[in-house]
């Protein structure tokens, strides 16, 4: 598997977030149609879902793991037991990434046969446009191959960022939830462009690349967002107008109770 263009990838489960990889992949340039492999329970669902892309669907779990290199378990946390459990020999000898929120290292180490060499990730949606982030618990067994290897096999997704086990959670909630955050600031940008006369397409295009041009900026400079923040408000200017009107209205204290909702519902 020293070929990056000739690892075979299965997914088992195929639903928004494995399309939304496979996407990213396709896109990349550097994994061929026919090296992507699924399976899922609708089969005539999953054709529609890969066939039209030259990825190829397989009727069983078995089947798949056989074909792939790497398995990419994307059913539901709930489900995993019962679907790796019977085709256990079978992984023993794969690459195996999970990407089943709050299911670490040692949930899946139980499910596993022993020696299995796994990792579990958390993804979000922009993956498929190669600007996601795939969240990597630090705790693996993989080898520095392997390791190596499932870099580069998802380098074209985005940001591939390592953390410890108890932070899985957070960090999952602020890649992977924040996408639904940030859209409905861009939907409200939106509205107050359409209210003074922008046309609403117009709008929503700049408000989407405003947000990506700004985010990459922060990843690529490691600037502080304040310092950003900063960059932009000169003295009585209209940016620092704008932000005084986002205080008052609470905008900070807002998004910290959003994660603190979701952190303290799981």
């Amino acid at each position: 598997m020293s070929d990056i263009h000739e690892i075979k990838i299965g997914f088992i489960g195929f639903g928004n977030m494995a399309q939304a990889m496979a996407a990213g992949l396709l896109r990349g340039g550097q994994t061929p149609a026919g090296q992507i492999f699924a399976c899922a329970r609708d089969w005539d669902k999953l054709c529609r879902n890969t066939q039209p892309f030259g990825m190829i669907p397989v009727h069983t779990a078995d089947e798949l793991v056989q074909q792939a290199d790497v398995v990419v378990l994307a059913v539901k946390p709930y489900q995993i037991s019962d679907v790796v459990r019977p085709i256990g020999e079978l992984l023993a000898g794969k690459i195996v990434i999970s990407l089943a929120a709050g299911y670490p290292f040692d949930r899946l180490e139980q499910d596993l046969l022993p020696g299995t060499h796994h990792l579990s990730t958390v993804p979000n949606t922009p993956v498929s446009v190669g600007e996601g982030i795939i969240i990597c618990e630090q705790k693996h067994s993989l080898t520095a191959e392997e390791y190596g290897l499932v870099e580069k096999l998802f380098a074209p997704l985005g940001l591939m960022q390592p953390v410890e086990t108890h932070l899985m959670g957070i960090a999952g909630t602020v890649s992977g939830c924040g996408p639904a955050f940030v859209s409905m600031f861009m939907e409200a940008l939106g509205d107050a462009g359409v209210m003074h006369g922008l046309p609403r397409a117009t709008a929503y295009r700049l408000a989407g690349q405003m947000v990506a041009g700004t985010g990459k900026l922060l990843v690529e400079r490691g600037d502080h967002p304040g310092a950003m923040k900063d960059a932009v408000c000169s003295p009585a200017g209209t940016t620092i107008v704008g932000v005084a009107a986002l205080e008052r209205k609470g905008l900070r204290s807002a998004v910290i109770d959003a994660v603190d909702a979701i952190q303290n519902k799981k």
